[in-house]
């Protein structure tokens, strides 16, 4: 029994700490990246564009066809033949 608790306790702890170290992997990534673009910014200037692309929020990755597919089914439920189709279509085009 006491093999199966240190095992959970492992288990656990390791789940805990993945969410931490991918955070700060992200954040190491987005100091690399602001450093790039930065490029031979100096003193103030530099300081306020670090601090402006640090706190930026990354840009969502668009929508996959199948998410649109998804989320554009889910917003006809409602629609029925011709008019579902041409719900469907003009959905589908949509860029996003």
């Amino acid at each position: 029994m006491k093999i199966q608790s240190a095992f959970a306790a492992l288990v656990l702890g390791a789940v805990l700490v993945a969410p931490a170290a991918f955070a700060q992997n992200s954040q190491q990534s987005k100091m690399t990246t602001c450093n790039k673009q930065a490029g031979d910014k100096k003193g103030d200037d530099r300081k306020a564009f670090m601090k402006s692309c640090l706190s930026a929020t990354p840009t969502a990755a668009p929508m996959t066809q199948q998410e649109k597919m998804k989320a554009c089914n889910t917003q006809a439920a409602d629609k029925k033949g011709d008019d579902r189709k041409a719900f469907m279509k003009t959905c589908l085009s949509n860029k996003s």
